[in-house]
């Protein structure tokens, strides 16, 4: 099981946000690539990166310096997602050298738009749900829909993806802890690998997580590392023990 650290681009800097609210953010830094390379310094194997204008706008925003990121670091898996929307992006994104690709709110408006991309990019494709009160959130997290998470997720069980990426809307960027039960039940659900996402705050988080780690790749860490409140090398030797 995996830490991966947020790196999340607001205006071309790295920023993290309460519960998703554009206008609530705290900036934690101007070098996003400077940011990547601090992580990985301190042991990161992935990273997690979000283009929180794009998600916005439903365009890519940030494509020159995620490609740095991802240049500066070749051999480093990285995920993104926000503004997602077409095969040409993601074989751009593919091409610049990141690993894996989050599709969110197109998996919920054109759940066929994510098996096509399957077929084209296999092993390359994540499904991201945001959820609110265990209902998908799109755009951005604006929208809250009437469909369940879980059922999201059983809908691309077969589809070809690597894997889900799980975010609790109440516990992102909030410090309050990760919603162990809705993640590890959504994993159950769809049998997919899941990555949790949302609320991790300190050790007795990852302490919690620990014991679930046949269901979950990984766990998103974003305020709690840039805060000091947890400190990603611990985190990660920990798990591997």
């Amino acid at each position: 099981m995996l830490i991966i650290p947020a790196i999340d681009l607001k205006d071309g800097k790295c920023v993290r946000l309460k519960q998703g609210r554009m206008e609530d953010d705290t900036v934690f830094g101007d070098d996003p690539v400077a940011m990547a390379t601090q992580w990985v310094s301190q042991g990161a194997r992935r990273l997690h990166l979000v283009d929180l204008n794009g998600a916005f706008d439903g365009v890519p925003v940030h494509k020159e310096v995620v490609t740095k990121i991802a240049k500066a670091h070749p051999d480093l898996p990285i995920q993104l997602g926000g503004g997602v929307r077409s095969l040409s992006t993601i074989e751009h994104y593919l091409e610049a050298g990141l690993s894996h690709i989050i599709i969110g709110t197109k998996a919920l408006e054109e759940p066929g738009f994510v098996d096509e991309a399957c077929k084209e990019f296999p092993d390359a494709i994540i499904v991201g749900i945001d959820a609110s009160n265990g209902f998908v959130a799109t755009h951005g997290w604006a929208n809250v829909t009437d469909t369940r998470a879980t059922d999201l997720a059983k809908r691309f069980a077969d589809a070809g993806v690597s894997s889900i990426v799980y975010t609790d809307i109440a516990k992102d960027g909030m410090m309050a802890g990760v919603n162990i039960d809705e993640t590890v039940n959504l994993a159950r659900a769809c049998k997919l690998p899941v990555i949790a996402s949302g609320g991790v705050t300190n050790m007795t988080d990852i302490e919690r997580l620990k014991p679930y780690s046949e269901y979950l790749l990984g766990a998103i860490t974003g305020r709690a590392i840039y805060e000091g409140t947890l400190d990603l090398a611990e985190a990660q030797a920990y798990l591997d023990r």
